[in-house]
């Protein structure tokens, strides 16, 4: 039996308000590479949008469809990030580490001026937005890790990443029947158990947005589109569970979050790169999204998104999803 196993050997070098890594937090010293069909770098867009750091810290966007090498900048005039140069992030992660073996792994951050990847330690990453940057978030940021509520949104994100989070890759990428059942079962299990959960409070923790609803939110995002076919994460699609339906549409219609949904990249990129489950690279016209936007009702429940600050402002016009990407 053959379980799925995430490599999890990151480059924890962190930016810092102290620098203490050597690297510390400045304006315009970094560029953060996403690509929007990752639901790890999906977590990133989202944090640095509602903290209002798109000033601070610039982004370059890799095309959904990479290869073995790693992400390239496809999208970009002549397959180059404007700002770092480069067509493939691979040479980023080279710059600094000559030889790198482990994943060229999105999201990343890039120092500018080197042109070397300072971390790719996704979970690290988001914390760091909050608690390290601060000098430079908006007028009104959401507190997305509260320091009262942190033990409680680490024991919920834990439980969401190993089951869901984790859970959907270890069901599809299973190469043995009891391997999927086993990780079929623990998604389920752990889907029911955040749905009654989130039946009588709108958040996941606390009464306003944390840390630990973007953690989960990027994956329910995705469920119905990948996770439930391409995946075989098919007990029930998430619009036929009515508590995480609503709760994930709630999101989906705060500003910095489903603003930053591409569909089509998301379909793109698992259903074209993922040939050991799809030979055929087909992607899928479905499902139909037009009920993304649909009354949720979660108001009812209380709860205030932002807590006492305020939902963030437009989306750069250059980081906006192509309207035919999107929902309508």
């Amino acid at each position: 039996m053959s379980e799925y196993s995430r490599d999890s050997r990151y480059i924890t070098t962190r930016i810092t308000a102290d620098g203490r890594d050597g690297y510390p937090v400045e304006p315009g010293r970094y560029r953060l590479v996403v690509a929007r069909a990752c639901p790890w770098a999906n977590r990133m867009i989202i944090v640095r949008r509602l903290l209002g750091l798109e000033d601070v810290l610039s982004m370059g966007i890799c095309g959904p469809v990479h290869d073995e090498r790693s992400w390239t900048f496809d999208l970009d005039p002549g397959g180059r990030d404007p700002v770092l140069g480069i067509e493939r992030l691979q040479e980023a992660y080279f710059k600094r580490f000559p030889g790198y073996e482990r994943g060229i792994t999105v999201p990343a951050i890039v120092e500018e001026a080197t042109g070397e990847v300072v971390t790719n330690d996704y979970a690290q990453m988001t914390i760091d937005l909050s608690l390290e940057w601060t000098r430079y978030h908006r007028a009104g940021a959401p507190e997305l890790y509260p320091e009262h509520l942190r033990a409680e949104i680490d024991e919920v994100s834990e439980l969401v990443y190993r089951d869901v989070n984790n859970g959907v890759y270890r069901a599809g990428f299973a190469s043995d029947q009891d391997s999927y059942q086993k990780a079929y079962r623990r998604l389920f299990d752990r889907l029911d158990w955040l749905s009654d959960r989130l039946a009588g409070q709108r958040y996941l923790v606390g009464d306003t947005i944390t840390e630990a609803d973007v953690r989960l939110f990027t994956t329910l995002a995705r469920f119905d589109a990948v996770y439930h076919g391409h995946f075989k994460c098919n007990r029930t699609k998430l619009a036929e569970i009515p508590v995480l339906w609503a709760y994930t549409r709630d999101l989906f219609q705060t500003p910095g979050f489903g603003d930053t949904i591409d569909f089509a990249q998301i379909k793109q990129h698992y259903y074209e790169v993922h040939r050991m489950i799809n030979p055929t690279g087909i992607v899928p016209l479905g499902p139909d999204l037009r009920n993304w936007l649909t009354p949720h009702g979660r108001e009812s429940l209380g709860g205030r998104p932002f807590g006492e600050g305020t939902p963030p402002g437009p989306t750069l016009a250059a980081e906006t999803v192509p309207a035919a990407n999107w929902v309508s």
